[in-house]
């Protein structure tokens, strides 16, 4: 971190890839941030039991071990934002790690400004209150703040990819607060989810 500028807080890092791991810490500490990285769960999860991280980066193994650290985070009241990345991400391994509360889901090979970037964005986002933004659909379990966000842009009719611009997030991410959103409303696509938001009917069946 340079030396003149004041610290952003600890970003926890578990990342194998030893070039991805030095970039990416590298990048974070010109973006005045302090980095640790952990060679594995285990280690992550004890030293969060002792200090609040500001971010937490898990990279996903085949064995899906970061799901694992996620929500035992989540037990422990570690509310930090969790970004997981992947090697051999897909749309149902983003809709886990958004489940088990991540904040976003970044696809390797990434460039490391836009995780810097995506870090800072998820910090800001969970420093903002989520009651105001949250958002009930009828009958329905109601909607974290992110999701309502998603919604929102959807509603407007911009793309995935749009959204994903607009919320500096990934087309990945998205996609699996899409999935968690229609899941909740029982609708089968977006069209059913906005006549249902809209008061144009139950989602259709076909």
């Amino acid at each position: 971190m340079p030396g003149n500028m004041l610290s952003k807080g600890e970003v926890f890092v578990i990342e194998t890839d030893a070039a991805s791991r030095e970039q990416l810490s590298s990048a974070l500490q010109q973006s005045a941030y302090d980095v640790i990285c952990f060679a594995d769960g285990a280690s992550l999860l004890s030293e969060a039991k002792a200090r609040m991280p500001a971010c937490v980066v898990l990279e996903m193994p085949p064995d899906r071990s970061a799901l694992d650290v996620l929500k035992c985070l989540r037990e422990e009241n570690c509310m930090a934002p969790v970004l997981v990345t992947s090697a051999n991400g897909s749309i149902a391994m983003a809709v886990d790690a958004i489940k088990s509360g991540a904040a976003d889901f970044i696809e390797k090979p990434f460039r490391t400004h836009e995780v810097v970037g995506r870090i800072d964005a998820a910090i800001d986002e969970s420093a903002q209150p989520d009651s105001s933004r949250q958002r009930w659909l009828p009958g329905c379990e109601p909607l974290t703040a992110r999701e309502s966000d998603v919604l929102a842009h959807l509603a407007a009719g911009l793309t995935n990819k749009e959204v994903a611009r607009r919320m500096h997030l990934s087309a990945r991410t998205v996609e699996g607060y899409r999935a968690s959103i229609l899941k909740k409303a029982g609708a089968r696509n977006v069209t059913d989810l906005l006549r249902r938001i809209f008061g144009q009917g139950a989602p259709s069946e076909v």
